[in-house]
């Protein structure tokens, strides 16, 4: 079976249970053959298909995400290893990335650096270094194993020089308890966070629910435990005239604005590429 016949048979296959059925099955072929997407289209399709394009497939059809199966995700022009430690950076943060970038302005006044609360991968922090030369940056996430991934990020991207990462919770900021992380860091001029902002009984596709850390997805009833947590501190961690950029779920615009408000914030809410609330920039 050629490439272009194994890819064609795929996506048959794929079409029960993935919306993106052509692009997964193109997608594990570049990763079974260790070439990118565009050479499988435009120079491998009637080379012989790989035997283990074969097993690829059979995980997307148990939902596991194309992501995990190839170990990287591409995030604003970039690609960054994941594994199932870490949330799948998704097109819709972008809008974050974007913000955050329009928030800091002129990297030279820029010098307190960015804090990341739940890294992750890095996604939202490294790619606004690696578009801010010279601006420094301190994430945290409560996984050790998260936090790994985000160290190998930094490294693979060259900006392991100007960040640093850190084992730690924002439930320990530090104002209330002497021994809190927070004590040594100093302030921001700019705070990105993409905490977990889903309900807790809310229905969930099976290759979320499945697969992704359910720490980095739920937040309880209403799905704001973790703005509860984050936004009365943000006082204490910004530098004078800094700023907060929050993801927040696509039905929480009002929520999150009045516990803002409520804690002394003006809020500007951005919306994603669907046009949905996704960002909330407090100031």
């Amino acid at each position: 079976m050629t490439v272009a016949e194994a890819i064609r048979a795929a996506t048959e296959r794929l079409s029960a249970t993935s919306d993106t059925a052509r692009l997964d099955a193109e997608l594990l072929m570049a990763h079974a053959l260790a070439v990118s997407r565009s050479d499988v289209l435009v120079h491998r399709m009637n080379d012989a298909a790989p035997a283990e394009f074969h097993r690829l497939i059979e995980r997307r059809e148990q939902f596991e995400p194309v992501a995990y199966i190839t170990g990287h995700q591409e995030f604003f022009g970039r690609s960054f290893k994941v594994t199932r430690d870490t949330l799948i950076p998704r097109a819709d943060s972008e809008t974050i990335v974007e913000a955050a970038l329009e928030v800091l302005g002129d990297p030279a006044y820029v010098t307190e650096g960015i804090l990341d609360l739940g890294t992750g991968t890095g996604a939202l922090l490294l790619s606004v270094l690696a578009e801010r030369p010279g601006v420094r940056g301190f994430g945290i996430d409560i996984s050790a194993p998260a936090v790994a991934v985000a160290r190998e990020n930094s490294r693979i991207l060259g900006l392991h020089d100007r960040v640093t990462f850190e084992t730690a919770s924002w439930h320990d900021l530090g104002f209330q308890h002497s021994s809190g992380w927070k004590d040594s860091t100093g302030l921001y001029d700019l705070v990105i966070a993409n905490p977990p902002y889903v309900e807790i009984d809310a229905p969930l596709d099976k290759d979320v629910k499945d697969y992704e850390p359910a720490s980095a997805l739920f937040a309880g009833k209403d799905g704001l435990d973790e703005y509860r947590a984050i936004i009365p501190e943000l006082g204490n961690l910004l530098a004078h005239d800094g700023a907060a950029v929050l993801e927040i779920g696509h039905t929480q615009a009002q929520a999150v604005t009045k516990l803002a408000e409520n804690a002394g914030f003006s809020v500007e809410i951005r919306n994603d590429l669907a046009n949905r609330p996704r960002c909330a920039i407090l100031r």
